[in-house]
């Protein structure tokens, strides 16, 4: 019953369904740019799944990186429905092996986040889009800094929440307790099979687990090393009851990255851009401005 408390904690959320959320709190504000169709085109040899709305020429391009499994509308509806297209051109993506950038199947090596960074970053570059920002959630903030540290030439500002910059042994026993997907609930485990089918769902989820054991086993460090490398303004929000991300977190990317300021949703937890959308938005966009 402990790891289904846990479980119901992290991901009662998040059943996966676009009708979740509220529209009276979360609209597009010019409905004209807001075409929802997702495209598809080759980057390192994958057909990457990506969308883009508002394409005012003068709007500030910000791409979004999913968490684990995630992808565009499991992660960011209410920012594709909800950031102004007068300002920000919204790209999001399905990063290689999760939602529909199938094939190929998801991989877990030690440097996968690497991966991630550099097929984002050369989506970026298929797009023609030279300057952008980043929103990373969760695994895609992981992704986004170490796409910052690498690519500083491109990076306007960053803005990540739900992050950390390593692992410990605390971390992966929270990952370890929500690893078995026949003790979730019906209605969290439904909307992922319907995504992946049972058999990539559980097998590609145990996989993600069992990659931070490995990344532990060899030293911890996400992008710890690469943080003094990050040139960008920098937002990290945080949700104060996060079970998934304890507090030394966010408080280590504070101090650790040069230009970095932190915002606290004290009654937060893993889905503050979801839970608080309007909030954070605004947030966000006061911040990218």
């Amino acid at each position: 019953m402990q790891t289904k408390s846990l479980v119901q904690r992290i991901f009662s959320w998040k059943s996966y369904n676009c009708t979740l959320f509220d529209k009276s709190r979360v609209v597009c504000r010019n409905m004209s740019s807001c075409s929802n169709a997702e495209q598809k085109i080759c980057v390192d040899g994958v057909n990457i799944n990506y969308l883009k709305v508002g394409d005012n020429n003068c709007a500030h391009p910000v791409l979004c990186l999913p968490g684990a499994l995630g992808s565009i509308w499991t992660d960011f509806k209410p920012q594709v429905e909800g950031l102004d297209r007068n300002k920000l051109t919204v790209i999001a993506w399905d990063p290689p092996g999760y939602g529909k950038s199938i094939p190929p199947q998801r991989e877990f090596p030690l440097d996968f986040f690497h991966r991630d960074a550099d097929s984002a970053a050369n989506l970026m570059k298929a797009l023609n889009i030279e300057k952008y920002s980043l929103l990373g959630w969760s695994d895609g903030g992981i992704t986004a800094m170490i796409l910052a540290a690498k690519y500083p030439q491109a990076v306007e500002k960053l803005v990540v929440w739900g992050s950390n910059a390593y692992v410990t042994d605390k971390d992966v026993k929270i990952y370890q307790g929500i690893r078995d997907i026949s003790r979730w609930s019906e209605a969290m485990r439904a909307p992922l099979i319907n995504l992946y089918g049972e058999t990539y769902f559980k097998n590609t989820w145990e996989s993600w687990i069992d990659s931070f054991q490995n990344i532990l086993d060899n030293g911890g460090d996400l992008c710890k090393t690469l943080l003094p490398n990050i040139q960008c303004p920098t937002f990290v929000l945080h949700g104060a009851k996060d079970p998934m991300v304890p507090e030394e977190h966010p408080k280590y990317l504070k101090e650790n990255i040069k230009d970095c300021r932190l915002h606290v949703f004290e009654n937060g937890k893993h889905n503050i851009h979801i839970k608080y959308a309007a909030e954070f938005n605004k947030l966000v966009e006061d911040f990218l401005k």
